[in-house]
């Protein structure tokens, strides 16, 4: 009998002991789960919910480059709109009848160093590399962490679409209303394109919010399943230490009545 009792007191020593280490193991890393052996359903979620909030933070990243682009290509085509102004200004100074050949001449040098700043923004304006302004394209950014949740830059050849204000002359009369009219045509494109650029930045601003959002949220779920609730588990702790003190007082004792029986019949 005292052999049935030894064993079975054996048996749950050994489980209370295994129940504290893995009580200890959650206190220590922080976490309910550390491994699919703790909740194989509440890892599998875990799991997703990772992938969920790892995505996220990447995305909102890449939402930031996105804004961070769209303000370069944007300050770009602010300076590009300055200096066409200048020029609009100055052609319709050339269209003053009294001026001279020189003073033409004077007014076309600026516009000539104008139009050299425009193509040299032009061909400066880049981010990590990629041209903004000189090519025709799409930059794409991933702003989610599923599959279809993109936005894209849209990026246009603004050289060729300011040709005609890039080879205005205005040391003729003719030149100089010829000169208005590719002005005008150039400021409604940089505008147009301004525009565009400003809507894409808010759609990357709005991603970026949403996700952030997202982050929390998924976050905060991923926390309610995964992290240990120390009070509960401090306390399961000193049960099961009390329980295992209990146990191994009863084992004390009963491998003690077994040696006094095995002496008595020695």
């Amino acid at each position: 009998m005292n052999g049935i009792n030894t064993e079975t007191n054996s048996s749950l020593l050994q489980q209370l002991q295994q129940k504290q280490e893995t009580l200890f193991e959650k206190l220590a890393s922080g976490k309910r789960v550390n491994s699919a052996a703790d909740d194989s359903a509440a890892q599998q979620i875990i799991d997703r919910l990772t992938t969920q909030v790892e995505g996220n933070r990447q995305s909102i990243s890449n939402a930031y480059d996105g804004v961070s682009l769209t303000q370069v290509a944007e300050g770009g085509l602010s300076g590009i709109n300055s200096d066409v102004n200048r020029i609009r200004e100055l052609s319709v100074q050339a269209g003053n009848g009294i001026l001279s050949d020189a003073d033409r001449g004077a007014l076309q040098a600026e516009i000539s160093q104008l139009q050299e700043n425009i193509t040299q923004t032009i061909d400066q304006t880049n981010f990590g590399g990629r041209q903004l302004l000189s090519e025709s394209g799409n930059i794409d950014f991933q702003v989610g962490a599923n599959a279809g949740q993109r936005i894209g830059v849209q990026t246009q050849d603004i050289a060729a679409e300011l040709d005609d204000v890039l080879n205005i002359d205005v040391s003729t009369a003719q030149g100089a209303e010829e000169a208005l009219e590719a002005a005008d045509n150039a400021l409604e494109f940089v505008g147009g394109a301004r525009a565009e650029l400003g809507a894409t930045q808010n759609q990357f601003e709005s991603a970026a919010r949403n996700l952030s959002q997202a982050d929390v949220n998924v976050s905060a779920a991923r926390s309610r399943l995964q992290d240990t609730d120390f009070a509960q588990a401090t306390t399961q702790s000193i049960a099961t230490g009390i329980q295992s003190q209990a146990a191994l007082t009863v084992q004390a004792q009963a491998n003690q009545q077994q040696g006094q029986v095995l002496s008595l019949l020695s």
